[in-house]
């Protein structure tokens, strides 16, 4: 399945995006801004691993971002458990060359539709380092509300930091 929007396409990922995605991953300004389990250095090793852990999945909810048809990052869905069945955990990251330039959103946008149509998801959610700020905005800009932070619930570089708790409610319900 590919979603698409403007300059925007979020693909499934393919064994080929391997090397373009060591190259954006293995940043060391990208792994700051995402949890541990994401390493640093990030290998070619490390690029296969994730890519056909992806491609396994029996409903992928990971996928490739495409700008004007070039990989430039990825993003996902992590659906929740039990209880929080109807929610999912939402995660991206974008090659530093193309900061700042409304990727980020364009992709949250695409995939919280995705979510609320396609997933029947009620709730969309995240926590992002304090430091993080240009996350932050891009959260908000897609209709994210701060619903609280966690304080000095985040231990990353040998230091104690807040996370900030972000969420969008699917509209039918409200």
């Amino acid at each position: 399945m590919e979603l698409v929007s403007g300059d925007i396409r979020l693909r499934p990922f393919r064994l080929s995006d391997a090397d373009k995605l060591t190259e954006m991953a293995n940043n060391k300004k990208i792994s700051l801004n995402l949890r541990d389990g994401f390493p640093h250095p990030y290998t070619r090793h490390d690029a296969v691993t994730f890519i056909q852990h992806c491609l396994d999945m029996h409903h992928p909810t990971f996928f490739a971002i495409e700008f004007k048809g070039e990989h430039v990052g990825n993003i996902s869905l992590a659906p929740c458990q039990d209880v929080y069945r109807k929610s999912a955990e939402i995660g991206y990251f974008i090659a530093e060359p193309y900061w700042n330039k409304g990727i980020a959103s364009a992709a949250v946008k695409v995939i919280v539709q995705f979510g609320f149509s396609n997933l029947g998801l009620m709730r969309i959610h995240t926590g992002v380092f304090e430091y993080n700020t240009a996350s932050q905005r891009v959260l908000e800009k897609c209709g994210f509300v701060k619903e609280g932070i966690f304080r000095k619930a985040v231990f990353k570089e040998g230091e104690l930091w807040d996370e900030v708790r972000y969420a969008i409610l699917n509209p039918v319900i409200l």
